[in-house]
């Protein structure tokens, strides 16, 4: 029975075998190779959980609702409401963005603009952090996974080289095993990595893109109802 026969006999009877079990197992085989894609692999996972936190539940807003809202006080003319509707909103970027125009209303048109852009500038990297990681953890791990595949292939080599026949069947399936596992679970790991910063980067520049486009909006809606606005002051307690 030749090598990889073996294994491929050592795999169907293990088939039965509880999954964690059979992870561990294959912990074990893939040898040294295991511990740099495992830590990938824990990073991306805690990057995946921070992300969709922050870009699922805690920035989204529902921008219609809330343009909707505004536009009754802004073509009112009535500032102070109109800050404090946006102050009782939930705290997304999208709202400290239109918070920051809004309070530089008195102020003149060049300044809510001027506000809007420093407040995007400011809120935008905030959406952008740490998902950028997850296409190097991905590739990180391929790549560990492919140096764990070279390192058992060169035990194999050697075993057909350099040890004595008696061991050659053993240490050849034990380096093929570590080259086999270590692939696998480097590309395990890299295909969600992969996948989940192109999903949480469409979802980023989706967010991006409501923070202008609303922001566009509440500007002129600044503009067409100036005259609404003349001798305006800010006096409504809003914190930052």
């Amino acid at each position: 029975m030749n090598a990889l026969t073996h294994i491929a006999l050592l795999a169907a009877a293990g088939s039965d075998k509880p999954f964690f079990e059979m992870l561990a197992e294959r912990w074990e085989a893939g040898r040294w190779g295991m511990y740099p894609i495992a830590a990938c692999l824990i990073v991306v996972v805690a990057i995946i959980i921070e992300r969709v936190y922050v870009l699922y539940f805690k920035a989204p807003i529902d921008k219609g609702a809330f343009l909707r809202g505004l536009k009754k006080h802004i073509y009112a003319g009535d500032l102070d409401k109109a800050i404090n509707y946006v102050a009782g909103q939930k705290t997304t970027p999208l709202t400290n963005v239109v918070k920051a125009g809004l309070m530089n209303v008195p102020r003149g048109e060049d300044e809510v603009q001027a506000a809007l852009d420093e407040a995007s500038l400011r809120e935008t990297p905030a959406l952008e952090a740490r998902t950028g990681y997850l296409a190097m953890l991905g590739n990180a791990a391929m790549l560990s996974g492919l140096l764990g595949t070279v390192s058992g292939l060169i035990m194999a080599f050697e075993a057909v080289a350099n040890v004595d026949p008696a061991e050659k069947g053993t240490i050849l399936a034990a380096g093929i095993s570590e080259a086999m596992n270590c692939t696998g679970f480097g590309l395990l790991t890299a295909i969600p990595a992969l996948v989940a910063f192109s999903v949480l980067m469409g979802r980023t520049q989706a967010l991006v893109n409501d923070i202008n486009e609303t922001s566009v909006s509440v500007l002129n809606l600044i503009v067409s109802n100036r005259d609404k606005f003349k001798g305006a002051s800010v006096t409504a307690s809003v914190d930052d």
